[in-house]
């Protein structure tokens, strides 16, 4: 028995609205974004001509290949000077540091023979010259010459004997063998900050990636930390995206993602490293319920290292959880 008030041409209708409700698209749960890369401006500490230029914009590099020289003969002459210093100050420190040569014993030995001799001569002359003026046959001025004589003749010895004394002595004095290993080490410090001015002017890229843009030609002078290449790593290619506020506490660093792109081959794996703690695209003062709902939070991830070539910078992304 039907029930009143239908009509039988009713149950067509309501198996069409039936149908339709079933076939309506389900939501998408994808967040839009962007690649964007972080790029490295590679420059020579110190200015010069640019001697060559081997990077070429748009190519691909592999970590450690060679991307530009700039000339550096003042640093090849510095590093020059700097190393003759440093052997001169390793040389006199090891000199002092080493014991005495005989050669140098003997003659100081010989020096103090000579300097005893002297003394005792003058001595035997003091002796005479005393007794023979106490009998008047010498004048006092006489005796003050040998007198004088005896006494210089006394400090020779004593000069000799402490010479003697430091030549027979394993090193020389303490304080001079510190102070010419101080200047050694000054001058290998010297040599290693030419050494490393120099090795800087060749600059080879520091990471694999993509040559993006060149800024001088070979021949030019570039200012001292003037980049001469920009180049973006695979490393440093990033997901950006922006997520609804009613969708922002489901999101956690560390959070494994799937992105896609127009002309990538597959999903590019990528994980969540920062969500930022502030809104954008806020209204300035009141949040009602219909702006909150334009709320969204800006979310970054890195790709992974293997795929993330396939991500140009402003190439615009979909972002998926991996699970979804």
């Amino acid at each position: 028995m039907k029930t009143p008030g239908w009509r039988s041409w009713q149950w067509p209708t309501l198996a069409a609205l039936a149908l339709l409700g079933a076939c309506s698209p389900v939501p998408d749960s994808s967040f839009a974004g962007y690649a964007e890369g972080e790029y490295l401006y590679l420059a020579a500490p110190s200015g010069g001509y640019l001697d060559t230029l081997q990077a070429v914009r748009g190519s691909r590099v592999a970590a450690g290949a060679p991307l530009f020289v700039v000339a550096a003969e003042p640093e090849q002459q510095g590093l020059r000077q700097a190393e003759a210093q440093q052997a001169a100050a390793s040389a006199r420190a090891r000199n002092l540091s080493e014991p005495r040569r005989a050669s140098e014993v003997s003659a100081a030995e010989a020096q103090l023979r000579a300097a005893e001799a002297a003394l005792q001569l003058s001595s035997q002359q003091l002796e005479q010259q005393k007794a023979l003026a106490a009998r008047g046959f010498v004048s006092a001025a006489r005796l003050d010459e040998v007198r004088a004589a005896n006494a210089r003749d006394k400090a020779l010895a004593d000069a000799a004997r402490d010479q003697l004394a430091t030549v027979r002595a394993a090193i020389g004095r303490p304080a001079e063998v510190r102070s010419a290993q101080a200047d050694a080490m000054a001058a290998d410090a010297q040599a290693a900050q030419r050494r490393w001015q120099l090795e800087r002017k060749s600059v080879t890229a520091p990471a694999a990636g993509a040559v993006a843009e060149t800024y001088y030609r070979a021949g030019e002078w570039v200012p001292a930390g003037a980049p001469v290449v920009s180049l973006l790593p695979d490393d440093r290619r990033r997901v950006r995206f922006f997520v609804p506020e009613t969708a922002i506490a489901t999101l956690k660093t560390g959070q494994a993602l799937k992105v896609s792109c127009d002309g990538c081959t597959g999903p590019i794996r990528a994980t969540i490293d920062f969500i930022s703690p502030q809104a954008e695209y806020t209204p300035p003062v009141i949040y009602s319920r219909g702006s909150r709902e334009k709320l969204v939070f800006r979310v970054e991830a890195a790709p992974d290292p293997a795929q993330a070539g396939q991500l140009h910078p402003g190439l615009p992304v979909d972002v998926r959880l991996a699970g979804d």
